[in-house]
């Protein structure tokens, strides 16, 4: 059978290009199932959660959700606004998934920012059947991300240091994520947009109430000045 083959031949030309985000995934997986032990859940929790979400940052937030009150227009809205942005990778991946079959599936439930990045910017050799490529990028980054997160809530256990605090690796990480996004971008009009509408909302709103406000508010402001913005601010 001519298959097999195929198989293998894609699999061996998509492993190399995650290597990278295995070791990302993989400690940030780790911290991930850490807190979620830390914060009373045993190690299945982050497992499934990995299986069935597989969106990190909604992951960690979800922690908080799972303890506070049920609330499930609150955890809808920030889903939705979190995770927006793979509204415009969907778009962007329409042509690269046509023809895959059943694997097209798979490929929209699994698809995050490193197997987007990898899957539409990869020069996939002729011989390599893409579809199957896409399909093991996606896999693999998401058997790593599992592998992480479950195995920090195994472990988690035995740790005897004090995780007081840990909760804080999820504010540590959106920090990095923005100072990585300054420092790509030419123009900061964006960010300082972000940070003055977020503490505008802090003070209208509170500290309780001001995360879906803040969202929705730079959501609107950023699609109304999207053209001046992508301009380099010139004509603000």
């Amino acid at each position: 059978m001519k298959e097999p083959s195929v198989i293998r031949q894609a699999f061996l030309a998509a492993f190399p290009h995650t290597i990278p985000i295995f070791a990302g995934f993989w400690f940030l997986g780790l911290t991930y199932g850490i807190y979620m032990n830390a914060s009373g859940f045993c190690f299945w929790y982050p497992m499934l959660m990995g299986l069935t979400i597989f969106a990190g940052s909604m992951e960690f937030v979800a922690v908080n959700l799972l303890l506070g009150a049920f609330n499930p227009l609150q955890a809808l809205t920030m889903t939705l606004m979190i995770n927006a942005r793979h509204l415009f990778y969907g778009i962007s991946m329409l042509d690269r998934y046509k023809n895959t079959g059943w694997k097209k599936f798979y490929l929209i439930f699994g698809m995050c920012d490193e197997s987007f990045s990898i899957n539409y910017t990869a020069n996939i050799p002729d011989n390599v059947d893409k579809g199957w490529f896409m399909f093991f990028v996606t896999f693999l980054n998401h058997c790593y991300w599992v592998f992480g997160a479950t195995l920090g809530g195994i472990f988690g256990s035995l740790l005897t240091i004090n995780t007081k605090g840990l909760d804080f690796v999820m504010t540590a990480m959106f920090v990095v994520i923005f100072l990585e996004q300054w420092l790509k971008e030419k123009s900061h009009i964006s960010a300082y947009l972000g940070l003055g509408l977020s503490l505008l909302c802090l003070l209208v709103f509170g500290t309780d109430r001001f995360i879906i406000p803040s969202m929705l508010a730079i959501l609107g402001t950023l699609t109304l000045l999207r053209n001046p913005i992508e301009k380099g601010g010139e004509t603000l």
